[in-house]
Protein backbone atom coordinates (compact mmCIF):
# COMPACT_ATOMS: atom_id res chain seq x y z
CA UNK A 1 0.00 0.00 0.00
CA UNK A 2 1.12 3.52 -0.82
CA UNK A 3 -0.28 6.62 0.90
CA UNK A 4 0.08 10.38 0.61
CA UNK A 5 -0.32 12.57 3.69
CA UNK A 6 -0.63 16.27 2.92
CA UNK A 7 0.46 18.28 5.93
CA UNK A 8 2.33 15.20 7.11
CA UNK A 9 4.93 17.23 9.01
CA UNK A 10 2.22 18.78 11.16
CA UNK A 11 0.65 17.79 14.44
CA UNK A 12 -1.94 15.23 13.31
CA UNK A 13 -0.16 14.43 10.06
CA UNK A 14 3.07 13.27 11.67
CA UNK A 15 1.18 10.90 13.99
CA UNK A 16 -0.70 9.55 10.98
CA UNK A 17 2.60 8.98 9.16
CA UNK A 18 3.81 6.93 12.14
CA UNK A 19 0.70 4.76 12.04
CA UNK A 20 0.82 4.21 8.28
CA UNK A 21 4.44 3.09 8.54
CA UNK A 22 3.47 0.76 11.39
CA UNK A 23 0.92 -0.98 9.17
CA UNK A 24 3.40 -1.34 6.32
CA UNK A 25 2.58 1.53 3.98
CA UNK A 26 4.96 3.38 1.71
CA UNK A 27 4.40 7.02 2.71
CA UNK A 28 4.82 10.27 0.79
CA UNK A 29 4.51 13.51 2.76
CA UNK A 30 3.60 16.77 1.01
CA UNK A 31 4.15 19.85 3.17
CA UNK A 32 5.19 23.49 2.81
CA UNK A 33 6.26 23.75 6.48
CA UNK A 34 4.15 26.84 7.11
CA UNK A 35 3.06 25.21 10.37
CA UNK A 36 4.57 21.72 10.16
CA UNK A 37 8.04 20.92 11.48
CA UNK A 38 10.64 18.67 9.88
CA UNK A 39 11.57 17.62 13.42
CA UNK A 40 8.18 15.90 13.70
CA UNK A 41 9.37 13.41 11.09
CA UNK A 42 13.08 13.20 11.97
CA UNK A 43 12.61 9.77 13.56
CA UNK A 44 11.23 8.37 10.28
CA UNK A 45 13.37 10.34 7.81
CA UNK A 46 14.77 7.27 6.11
CA UNK A 47 11.37 5.59 5.79
CA UNK A 48 9.38 8.26 3.94
CA UNK A 49 9.56 10.50 0.90
CA UNK A 50 9.24 14.14 1.95
CA UNK A 51 8.27 16.66 -0.74
CA UNK A 52 8.28 20.38 0.08
CA UNK A 53 5.64 22.06 -2.06
CA UNK A 54 2.76 24.55 -2.21
CA UNK A 55 -0.46 22.62 -2.81
CA UNK A 56 -2.37 25.79 -3.74
CA UNK A 57 -0.36 25.96 -6.98
CA UNK A 58 -0.26 23.26 -9.65
CA UNK A 59 3.23 21.82 -9.74
CA UNK A 60 5.50 18.81 -9.97
CA UNK A 61 4.04 17.49 -6.70
CA UNK A 62 1.04 16.19 -8.66
CA UNK A 63 3.24 13.43 -10.12
CA UNK A 64 3.56 11.93 -6.62
CA UNK A 65 -0.06 10.70 -6.84
CA UNK A 66 0.80 8.05 -9.41
CA UNK A 67 -0.07 4.55 -8.14
CA UNK A 68 -1.11 5.88 -4.72
CA UNK A 69 -3.79 3.92 -2.84
CA UNK A 70 -4.85 6.34 -0.10
CA UNK A 71 -4.70 10.14 0.15
CA UNK A 72 -5.17 11.90 3.49
CA UNK A 73 -5.64 15.64 3.02
CA UNK A 74 -4.67 17.27 6.32
CA UNK A 75 -2.73 20.29 5.02
CA UNK A 76 -4.40 23.57 6.05
CA UNK A 77 -3.96 26.81 7.93
CA UNK A 78 -5.70 26.99 11.31
CA UNK A 79 -6.52 29.61 13.98
CA UNK A 80 -9.25 32.22 14.18
CA UNK A 81 -7.52 35.60 14.36
CA UNK A 82 -5.04 35.13 11.49
CA UNK A 83 -7.91 34.03 9.26
CA UNK A 84 -9.72 37.29 10.06
CA UNK A 85 -6.59 39.33 9.41
CA UNK A 86 -5.51 37.52 6.23
CA UNK A 87 -8.42 35.64 4.66
CA UNK A 88 -6.68 35.35 1.30
CA UNK A 89 -3.99 32.99 2.59
CA UNK A 90 -6.66 30.83 4.26
CA UNK A 91 -8.66 30.47 1.08
CA UNK A 92 -5.52 29.63 -0.87
CA UNK A 93 -4.40 27.01 1.65
CA UNK A 94 -7.76 25.54 2.61
CA UNK A 95 -9.84 25.90 -0.57
CA UNK A 96 -7.53 26.24 -3.59
CA UNK A 97 -5.18 23.55 -2.28
CA UNK A 98 -8.09 21.20 -1.62
CA UNK A 99 -9.27 21.65 -5.21
CA UNK A 100 -5.84 20.81 -6.65
CA UNK A 101 -5.37 17.82 -4.34
CA UNK A 102 -8.82 16.50 -5.29
CA UNK A 103 -7.97 16.85 -8.98
CA UNK A 104 -4.64 15.08 -8.52
CA UNK A 105 -6.45 12.31 -6.64
CA UNK A 106 -9.15 11.97 -9.29
CA UNK A 107 -6.79 11.79 -12.25
CA UNK A 108 -4.58 9.22 -10.48
CA UNK A 109 -7.57 6.96 -9.74
CA UNK A 110 -6.69 6.82 -6.04
CA UNK A 111 -8.69 4.23 -4.10
CA UNK A 112 -9.53 6.35 -1.02
CA UNK A 113 -9.50 10.06 -0.17
CA UNK A 114 -9.97 11.22 3.43
CA UNK A 115 -10.46 14.92 4.19
CA UNK A 116 -9.81 16.48 7.59
CA UNK A 117 -12.81 18.76 8.12
CA UNK A 118 -13.48 20.94 11.15
CA UNK A 119 -16.20 21.12 13.77
CA UNK A 120 -15.82 24.91 13.59
CA UNK A 121 -18.32 24.73 10.71
CA UNK A 122 -21.11 24.40 13.32
CA UNK A 123 -20.37 27.80 14.86
CA UNK A 124 -22.43 27.98 18.04
CA UNK A 125 -24.75 24.95 17.78
CA UNK A 126 -28.31 24.78 19.05
CA UNK A 127 -27.88 21.30 20.49
CA UNK A 128 -25.28 19.23 22.37
CA UNK A 129 -24.02 16.72 21.61
CA UNK A 130 -23.96 18.09 18.06
CA UNK A 131 -25.09 15.93 15.14
CA UNK A 132 -23.63 16.00 11.63
CA UNK A 133 -27.00 17.25 10.37
CA UNK A 134 -26.80 20.38 12.53
CA UNK A 135 -26.90 23.80 10.88
CA UNK A 136 -23.66 25.03 9.30
CA UNK A 137 -22.76 28.47 10.73
CA UNK A 138 -19.10 29.42 10.12
CA UNK A 139 -18.13 32.39 12.28
CA UNK A 140 -14.81 33.37 10.66
CA UNK A 141 -12.77 32.72 7.47
CA UNK A 142 -10.94 29.63 8.80
CA UNK A 143 -14.23 27.85 9.55
CA UNK A 144 -15.72 28.96 6.22
CA UNK A 145 -12.68 27.86 4.20
CA UNK A 146 -12.62 24.42 5.84
CA UNK A 147 -16.33 24.04 5.13
CA UNK A 148 -15.81 25.08 1.50
CA UNK A 149 -13.09 22.44 1.22
CA UNK A 150 -15.54 19.91 2.62
CA UNK A 151 -18.12 20.96 0.02
CA UNK A 152 -15.55 20.43 -2.74
CA UNK A 153 -14.96 16.91 -1.43
CA UNK A 154 -18.70 16.21 -1.41
CA UNK A 155 -19.08 17.50 -4.95
CA UNK A 156 -16.14 15.50 -6.33
CA UNK A 157 -17.54 12.37 -4.68
CA UNK A 158 -20.99 13.01 -6.14
CA UNK A 159 -19.99 14.09 -9.66
CA UNK A 160 -16.78 12.16 -10.31
CA UNK A 161 -17.49 9.16 -8.06
CA UNK A 162 -14.37 9.97 -6.08
CA UNK A 163 -14.16 7.49 -3.16
CA UNK A 164 -14.00 10.29 -0.62
CA UNK A 165 -15.01 10.72 3.01
CA UNK A 166 -14.77 13.68 5.44
CA UNK A 167 -14.11 13.70 9.17
CA UNK A 168 -15.03 16.69 11.32
CA UNK A 169 -12.48 16.90 14.13
CA UNK A 170 -13.29 18.32 17.57
CA UNK A 171 -10.58 20.02 19.68
CA UNK A 172 -7.63 17.78 18.89
CA UNK A 173 -4.80 17.74 21.46
CA UNK A 174 -1.69 15.72 22.16
CA UNK A 175 2.06 15.57 21.64
CA UNK A 176 3.56 17.54 18.72
CA UNK A 177 0.79 20.12 18.66
CA UNK A 178 1.88 23.45 17.25
CA UNK A 179 4.43 25.45 19.25
CA UNK A 180 4.82 28.57 17.13
CA UNK A 181 2.74 31.16 15.34
CA UNK A 182 -0.23 33.11 16.58
CA UNK A 183 -2.30 32.71 19.71
CA UNK A 184 -4.18 29.44 19.30
CA UNK A 185 -5.39 26.25 20.95
CA UNK A 186 -5.63 26.02 24.71
CA UNK A 187 -3.12 23.21 25.29
CA UNK A 188 -0.32 24.91 23.38
CA UNK A 189 -0.90 28.11 25.34
CA UNK A 190 -1.13 26.36 28.72
CA UNK A 191 1.93 24.13 28.24
CA UNK A 192 4.19 27.04 27.36
CA UNK A 193 2.85 28.93 30.39
CA UNK A 194 3.50 25.92 32.64
CA UNK A 195 7.11 25.62 31.45
CA UNK A 196 7.63 29.35 32.04
CA UNK A 197 6.07 29.22 35.51
CA UNK A 198 3.30 31.60 34.46
CA UNK A 199 -0.40 31.36 35.37
CA UNK A 200 -2.76 29.79 32.86
CA UNK A 201 -4.87 32.35 31.00
CA UNK A 202 -8.39 30.98 31.40
CA UNK A 203 -11.05 32.55 29.20
CA UNK A 204 -14.13 33.65 31.12
CA UNK A 205 -14.91 31.58 34.22
CA UNK A 206 -13.35 28.40 32.79
CA UNK A 207 -16.58 26.47 33.06
CA UNK A 208 -16.89 26.26 29.27
CA UNK A 209 -16.34 22.71 28.07
CA UNK A 210 -14.60 21.23 25.05
CA UNK A 211 -14.62 17.86 23.33
CA UNK A 212 -10.88 17.28 23.73
CA UNK A 213 -9.94 14.41 21.41
CA UNK A 214 -6.50 12.83 21.69
CA UNK A 215 -4.43 12.77 18.52
CA UNK A 216 -3.98 8.98 18.37
CA UNK A 217 -7.76 8.59 18.48
CA UNK A 218 -7.97 10.99 15.54
CA UNK A 219 -5.42 8.87 13.67
CA UNK A 220 -7.36 5.68 14.29
CA UNK A 221 -10.48 7.40 12.91
CA UNK A 222 -8.56 8.41 9.78
CA UNK A 223 -7.43 4.82 9.24
CA UNK A 224 -10.94 3.49 9.87
CA UNK A 225 -12.31 5.93 7.27
CA UNK A 226 -9.73 4.82 4.70
CA UNK A 227 -10.41 1.13 5.35
CA UNK A 228 -14.18 1.53 5.04
CA UNK A 229 -16.25 1.31 1.87
CA UNK A 230 -18.24 4.45 2.70
CA UNK A 231 -18.33 7.18 0.04
CA UNK A 232 -19.45 10.81 0.27
CA UNK A 233 -20.08 10.58 4.00
CA UNK A 234 -19.31 13.08 6.77
CA UNK A 235 -18.56 11.94 10.32
CA UNK A 236 -17.94 13.75 13.58
CA UNK A 237 -14.82 12.60 15.42
CA UNK A 238 -14.80 13.35 19.14
CA UNK A 239 -14.03 11.91 22.55
CA UNK A 240 -17.64 11.05 23.47
CA UNK A 241 -17.50 13.50 26.36
CA UNK A 242 -16.87 17.17 27.08
CA UNK A 243 -14.43 18.55 29.67
CA UNK A 244 -14.19 22.00 31.27
CA UNK A 245 -11.16 24.22 30.87
CA UNK A 246 -10.98 24.38 34.67
CA UNK A 247 -10.58 20.60 34.72
CA UNK A 248 -7.63 20.93 32.32
CA UNK A 249 -6.02 23.41 34.71
CA UNK A 250 -6.51 20.92 37.56
CA UNK A 251 -4.84 18.14 35.57
CA UNK A 252 -1.90 20.32 34.51
CA UNK A 253 -1.48 21.85 37.98
CA UNK A 254 -0.68 25.48 38.67
CA UNK A 255 -2.23 28.92 39.09
CA UNK A 256 -4.61 30.61 36.70
CA UNK A 257 -5.73 34.09 35.74
CA UNK A 258 -9.05 34.85 34.08
CA UNK A 259 -9.30 36.87 30.87
CA UNK A 260 -12.44 38.20 29.13
CA UNK A 261 -14.83 35.84 27.42
CA UNK A 262 -14.66 36.11 23.63
CA UNK A 263 -17.44 36.54 21.07
CA UNK A 264 -18.11 33.74 18.61
CA UNK A 265 -16.91 30.99 20.95
CA UNK A 266 -19.40 28.33 22.06
CA UNK A 267 -19.78 27.54 25.75
CA UNK A 268 -19.54 23.88 24.78
CA UNK A 269 -18.22 21.67 22.01
CA UNK A 270 -19.45 18.11 22.15
CA UNK A 271 -19.63 15.75 19.18
CA UNK A 272 -22.42 13.27 18.72
CA UNK A 273 -20.35 10.35 17.40
CA UNK A 274 -23.19 7.83 17.09
CA UNK A 275 -22.86 7.81 13.29
CA UNK A 276 -19.15 6.95 13.13
CA UNK A 277 -19.53 4.34 15.88
CA UNK A 278 -22.41 2.67 14.09
CA UNK A 279 -21.12 2.88 10.50
CA UNK A 280 -17.34 2.58 10.89
CA UNK A 281 -17.09 0.81 14.23
CA UNK A 282 -14.70 3.49 15.50
CA UNK A 283 -14.51 4.54 19.14
CA UNK A 284 -12.17 6.82 21.09
CA UNK A 285 -9.95 5.10 23.66
CA UNK A 286 -7.87 7.82 25.38
CA UNK A 287 -9.35 9.54 28.45
CA UNK A 288 -8.52 13.16 29.20
CA UNK A 289 -6.49 12.02 32.23
CA UNK A 290 -4.37 9.66 30.12
CA UNK A 291 -3.98 12.22 27.35
CA UNK A 292 -2.76 14.97 29.70
CA UNK A 293 -0.36 12.52 31.34
CA UNK A 294 1.12 11.71 27.92
CA UNK A 295 1.55 15.40 27.17
CA UNK A 296 3.24 16.15 30.49
CA UNK A 297 5.72 13.35 29.86
CA UNK A 298 6.71 15.15 26.65
CA UNK A 299 6.30 18.75 27.83
CA UNK A 300 9.78 19.85 26.74
CA UNK A 301 8.49 19.82 23.17
CA UNK A 302 6.86 23.17 24.00
CA UNK A 303 9.94 24.78 25.57
CA UNK A 304 10.39 27.17 22.63
CA UNK A 305 6.69 28.00 22.28
CA UNK A 306 5.43 31.56 22.69
CA UNK A 307 4.52 32.36 26.28
CA UNK A 308 1.27 34.31 26.29
CA UNK A 309 -0.03 36.58 29.04
CA UNK A 310 -3.25 38.60 29.47
CA UNK A 311 -1.85 41.71 27.78
CA UNK A 312 -0.29 39.97 24.78
CA UNK A 313 -3.44 37.89 24.29
CA UNK A 314 -5.62 41.02 24.41
CA UNK A 315 -3.44 42.63 21.77
CA UNK A 316 -3.33 39.54 19.56
CA UNK A 317 -7.09 38.97 19.71
CA UNK A 318 -8.29 42.57 19.31
CA UNK A 319 -9.54 41.85 15.78
CA UNK A 320 -11.46 38.89 17.20
CA UNK A 321 -13.56 41.31 19.28
CA UNK A 322 -13.67 43.90 16.48
CA UNK A 323 -15.26 41.60 13.93
CA UNK A 324 -17.10 38.96 15.93
CA UNK A 325 -18.60 41.06 18.74
CA UNK A 326 -21.95 41.67 17.02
Amino acid sequence: MKSIVTGGAGFIGSHLVDKLLDIGHEVIVLDNFSTGRKENLSHVDAQIKLVECDLSIKGEWIKEFDQVDWVFHLASLADIVPSIQNPESYFQSNVDATFYVLEATRHANVKRFVYSASSSCYGIPDKYPTLEESDIRPQYPYALAKRMGEELVEHWAQLYNLPAISLRFFNVYGTRSRTSGTYGAVFGVFLAQKLAGKPYTVVGDGNQTRDFTYVTDIVSALISAAESDKVNKIYNVGSDTTVSVNRIVELLGGDKVNIPKRPGEPDCTYADITKIKDELGWRPTISIEEGVENILENINYWKEATVWGPESIADATSDWFKYLDK
